[in-house]
């Protein structure tokens, strides 16, 4: 097997994931700012500021199944770029909050797109036993972005004056260039040739890249093989009773991964931390301890998703969300030192980091079968968005220091947060299959009625 051929394709395709992360968190460092020069209400900050792109994740999660399924990974990948690139320099030039909120829509689309046509891709290409940590390279992607948005934000803090969040959000566009043209380095997914473009000679040629010849003859008879068992079965949707066992994990380990608050930590890190008592610029300094940690603890998840399993990684991931949401609730509620609650925060992201973070994208593009996993995989993250935009949308009801429910405490937001970890904790124990290690069709067997 060529695994550098093969880490190489997975960590160009993963790039997606790092334009995802950057984008996600960039407007961490415009909501305050943007909030102060366009004098919003907290509806409408969240409504359009906030939460705009994360309703264009919504759509391009949704959506995005179709040209991944039509068009190809390859080429779906290579337009989403240009929608990050397209999002980065139109939001840093937006003269007012309508056309923001429309560049940052068109970047969303990009990030919805994203979760559904990267993680696909990875999961085609991989052997059962480096899909794990190969998929996983998506969410590393993610974080790595994550953790540069915050250090850049620090970085820009003050460098225009009141003007440095344009500075910031333009910065996203050096990547999206770097991307699209890696991007075009990269075969098509030898899965997707062989059962939706029928196409076994394609397949064969970049199998025979991977593997050698007579395993990859074997791996595209794998495929052909339960491509045509599946073809000889009655034709149906992807909502059909039979997809019921992985419809129902999809939904639910998106909706948990979002109850757990962590778009609501990185959205809103430099005022959550300004509400324990931290200056402006220290906050945004901290945010890198939120990045830096999710980084490093995304790294151990990668490195122990082929070992421990999908299973194990998702209860250590809920018991330490608990002990981390609930110390930050506490934390608030005594106005204990801001040291103790960003180190309760901390434990928070090292917990998503391990768990839900390494696992969700792995988790859903290997639970759907070949003929529709690009439907699948946007069922997936199509929830995992909507909750996401709801969550962001609602939060500066409830922060806002002067109009907000709950003022400058926000202890009852951590705590609503640690009782669904709870919940999570339950389900992973009752109902989540463990998946390593088994290849995407014998996992079709398994799950499909």
């Amino acid at each position: 097997m060529n695994n550098n051929k093969l880490f190489f394709w997975s960590v160009t395709v993963a790039l997606a994931g790092f334009l995802f992360g950057f984008d996600t968190v960039v407007i961490s460092g415009a909501n305050q700012p943007t909030k102060e020069l366009w004098d919003t209400s907290p509806l409408f900050h969240g409504t359009f500021i906030m939460s705009m792109a994360l309703w264009g994740t919504v759509l391009g999660s949704l959506l995005g199944g179709i040209p991944t399924d039509k068009l190809g990974r390859k080429k779906t990948l290579f337009w989403i770029g240009i929608l990050f690139l397209v999002s980065a320099i139109g939001s840093a030039l937006a003269p007012d909050p309508y056309s923001f909120s429309f560049f940052r829509f068109i970047g969303g689309i990009g990030v919805g797109a994203s979760s559904v046509a990267a993680p696909t891709y990875i999961a085609e290409i991989s052997s059962p036993d480096r899909r794990g940590r190969l998929v996983a390279l998506y969410q590393f992607g993610i974080v790595l972005g994550i953790f540069i948005a915050f250090f850049s934000n620090y970085l820009l803090k003050g460098v225009g004056g009141t003007a440095d969040w344009r500075y910031m959000l333009g910065a996203e566009a050096i990547p999206a260039v770097l991307y699209c043209l890696m991007i075009l380095g990269v075969p098509n997914s030898p899965r997707w040739l062989a059962v939706k473009r029928k196409d076994k000679e394609g397949a064969l040629s970049i199998l025979k890249q991977i593997y050698n010849e007579s395993e990859a003859k074997q791996v595209l008879s794998s495929i052909v093989n339960e491509s045509s068992s599946a073809a000889q079965k009655v034709a149906t949707g992807i909502f059909s009773k039979k997809y019921s066992i992985p419809l129902t994990l999809g939904f639910f380990i998106s909706f948990f991964n979002q109850l757990s608050g962590i778009n609501f930590l990185l959205y809103y890190a430099p005022e959550i931390l300004e509400k324990a008592g931290l200056a402006a610029k220290a906050s945004l300094a901290n945010s890198i301890w939120i990045g830096g940690t999710n980084l490093i603890f995304t790294i151990v998840g990668m490195l122990l998703i082929d070992k421990l399993g999908r299973k194990t990684l998702l209860i250590l991931g809920s018991i330490f969300y608990i002990i981390g949401l609930a110390g930050s609730a506490w934390a608030f509620y005594t106005a204990a030192a801001p040291t103790i609650l960003l180190s309760f925060i901390l434990i928070f992201i090292m917990a998503h980091a391990i768990g839900q973070g390494a696992v969700i994208w792995v988790f859903i593009s290997e639970i759907f079968p070949n003929e529709v996993r690009a439907f699948g995989q946007s069922w997936g993250t199509g929830v995992h968005w909507v909750f996401a935009a709801i969550i962001t949308l609602v939060t500066p009801l409830f922060l806002d220091a002067e109009k907000g429910i709950f003022g400058d405490n926000p202890w009852p937001i951590f705590a609503f947060f640690a009782f669904m970890m709870c919940l999570q904790l339950l389900w992973v124990l009752i109902a989540v299959p463990e998946t390593k290690g088994i290849s995407l069709e014998d996992l079709e067997k398994k799950l499909i009625r």
